[in-house]
């Protein structure tokens, strides 16, 4: 087993990598000091908790907890203000208190929206991460929870840090081809922004990472994981470094909502962000080889990296506007100086994104 620690002083919590874990999560839950008396509940999707619900349950109440599930539908929909308050309701019935716990079993979806409701059910209970996905080796991480608005993803939402999070590799190997490349979209996003080395390696090795390795898919999820800890003990409110994490989501997210979120999967619409934060990089001056390279690992990782001619541009506009970094008027992107180094940029004209844009549409083909 491979572990991390997220150093938040007080709030530190550990993420633990490796198989068989989650037949450990009661233990794991009393190792925490979670109390016996107070109801536990997991929230899963309908995909996840066919393969793997009953081992959680059977974990926990070996140990003595008194757990009640709720299955959301699959899908970017399920993160919503409606399906929250159904889980709300769920908990409110179950009779969770102070001292319960969530734990979200699934993918970023399902952390995501049980993190909120962890976050804001009483005011804030425990809350427990138990990734199923490649994609939330970097949801997981980090304390960002919160659901959608039909006119912005992540709009309703809090920072609120796990107690734990438990990455059982295990649960990875039913992954349909898609899924395993959209996960792998946030695992060489990290090497883009911080580690030049990793994202030549995942790009090296990307034929192992798309087959699952076992060897290759530990060490790239601990890396992502640890490169992420990092970034989140240092700023962990996103008041300055976190910022980075963000590459190519101001695009990624407003493919995602003009989509409906159900075009592209979270990580295919990142892949198209980070290759227009790399177009952007070239208009802006940067050298041209960074978008080359960018295009080059993202599509090594079986990864969209151009827009279809159908997608608006003035939808896409109008959707970054209601973006959270998109403040008095201004747009900030996440623009690589380097592959391995990133800048904040402030004031980005809008004639510029739009230009990425219209570039992303014909094919990602360089200037």
């Amino acid at each position: 087993m491979r572990s991390i620690t997220v150093d938040l002083g007080e709030r530190s919590y550990p993420i633990h990598i490796g198989s068989g874990l989650l037949r450990t999560i009661g233990e794991r839950c009393r190792e925490a000091g979670i109390p016996l008396r107070s109801p536990l509940l997991v929230v899963s999707d309908s995909e996840v908790a066919p393969r793997y619900l009953a081992e959680v349950e059977a974990s926990l109440h070996e140990q003595g907890y008194s757990v009640v599930s709720h299955v959301i539908p699959a899908g970017e929909a399920s993160k919503s203000l409606a399906v929250y308050e159904e889980v709300i309701t769920t908990a409110i019935q179950a009779g969770l208190d102070r001292s319960s716990a969530v734990l979200a079993l699934g993918g970023g979806v399902v952390g995501d929206l049980a993190g909120f409701v962890a976050a804001s059910y009483m005011r804030g209970i425990g809350f427990i991460q138990i990734p199923t996905t490649i994609l939330a080796h970097d949801s997981s991480v980090g304390g960002k929870v919160a659901v959608n608005h039909p006119l912005a993803k992540n709009m309703v939402g809090a920072f609120y840090q796990p107690l734990m999070v438990l990455y059982d590799l295990d649960t990875l190997s039913t992954l349909p081809p898609r899924q395993v490349s959209s996960g792998l979209a946030e695992v060489v996003k990290h090497g883009l922004i911080l580690d030049s080395e990793f994202a030549y390696w995942c790009r090296e090795h990307a034929g192992d990472l798309l087959a699952l390795d076992a060897e290759a898919l530990g060490y790239a999820l601990e890396r992502g994981c640890a490169i992420k800890a990092v970034v989140v003990g240092n700023d962990e409110r996103e008041q300055g470094q976190r910022a980075i994490l963000n590459l190519g989501h101001t695009i990624g997210h407003a493919i995602e909502a003009v989509g409906g979120y159900g075009v592209f999967l979270h990580g295919e619409a990142i892949a198209i962000g980070m290759a227009g934060s790399a177009l952007l990089a070239a208009k802006l001056g940067r050298d041209q080889g960074i978008y080359e390279d960018t295009v080059s690992m993202l599509s090594a990782l079986s990864l969209p990296v151009s827009l279809p001619a159908e997608f608006s541009e003035d939808e896409l506009m109008e959707a970054m506007m209601h973006d959270k970094k998109f403040k008095e008027g201004k747009m900030t992107f996440i623009v690589p100086d380097s592959i391995g180094a990133v800048s904040i940029v402030n004031n980005v004209q809008q004639s510029d994104v739009r230009e990425v844009i219209a570039q992303l549409k014909k094919e990602g083909s360089p200037w």
